[in-house]
């Protein structure tokens, strides 16, 4: 059984388009059509705004923070073209970086796993997907994915940094040329796509057609204790995919559908153990789902609208 327990009041004048919790679940960072951000503490069913970030001229449409590991950052996303790096130090929120090579929106913003460093993914309408490295002294590095997806890119999302079932225990500092840099795309191609780096070049690696309309959104799952690699993918043609490759019979990636709902399924997202993903779409609804033994999926709860939710 799953419930609502706060309500945050954002005083945001237009839309929201996206709200995410801190790696602690201490603070939340919302987005909105009114061109900002805001930062609130969130502590024993209360809220406190902490700051208002603006820089963006158009409706900002994703948020991420980083690994508490860099210290406190966040990433947005606009209409705009740009992409905004934010910095917290001593209470006060700043711009740290600003990247505008993007001829079109920026729909997606995805921090790498912290292994990798400080690395983030973008995805555009322009088509392209742009990687930012950051080299120390505030220098970032971007290198540009063209063409990435016809119409556009709706969405990028990181694989962990360790292969499934490749290790039990993380690399030491040693062996980090063990890590494998990949990410997963999503565009209005009907496509989704792996992306892998090679030589310092990004390639793709696989291309995974399943879907008969526009992909909204994608989410590679946590491998924690996982054998396979597992992404879900959700579209307009109102599905969720699960795709699923496992290394050890060749990295082929299978396809399965979760379900078929009744409107256009907007975002997925997986539980940090990678068992449990969460969708939301049209119908205003956000339901929860775990794969059985037998390999099918079921709904464990769905929540409409605030309330409490609802096992099925």
């Amino acid at each position: 059984m799953v419930s609502v327990i706060n309500t945050v009041d954002t005083l945001h004048e237009d839309m929201i388009h996206d709200a995410q919790m801190d790696y602690y679940g201490l603070q939340l960072a919302t987005c909105s059509s009114d061109r900002t951000i805001r930062i609130f503490e969130v502590k024993n069913g209360t809220q406190r705004l902490l700051s208002t970030l603006q820089g963006h001229d158009g409706p900002v449409w994703q948020i991420a923070w980083s690994h508490p590991k860099y210290d406190k950052m966040l990433a947005s996303c606009s209409y705009d073209r740009k992409v905004i790096i934010w910095k917290e130090q001593d209470g006060q929120w700043n711009k740290l970086h600003e990247y505008n090579d993007h001829d079109s929106s920026v729909n997606s913003v995805c921090w790498a796993p912290h292994e990798l460093g400080l690395m983030l993914a973008c995805g555009s309408s322009d088509g392209s997907v742009s990687v930012l490295k950051h080299h120390g002294d505030n220098q970032w590095e971007a290198t540009k994915i063209n063409n990435a997806h016809t119409g556009g890119c709706n969405a990028v999302s990181w694989a962990p940094a360790v292969v499934p079932g490749s290790l039990i225990e993380p690399p030491s500092q040693n062996q980090q040329n063990n890590f494998v840099k990949k990410f997963v795309s999503a565009g209005c191609d009907n496509l989704v796509k792996v992306w892998c780096e090679k030589d310092g070049r990004w390639e793709e690696e696989q291309k995974l057609q399943a879907h008969t309309d526009w992909v909204r959104d994608c989410a590679w799952a946590p491998s924690i204790g996982l054998p396979q690699s597992k992404i879900a993918s959700c579209s307009q043609d109102r599905r969720v995919i699960i795709w699923t490759c496992d290394e050890a019979t060749g990295g082929q990636w299978s396809s399965k559908t979760l379900n078929e709902f009744d409107d256009v399924v907007w975002h997925v997202s997986w539980s940090l153990t990678g068992d449990i993903l969460a969708v939301s779409g049209g119908n205003n609804k956000v339901s929860l789902w775990k794969e059985k033994l037998d390999g099918d999926w079921s709904i464990v709860s769905d929540i409409k609208k605030g309330q409490q939710g609802s096992t099925e």
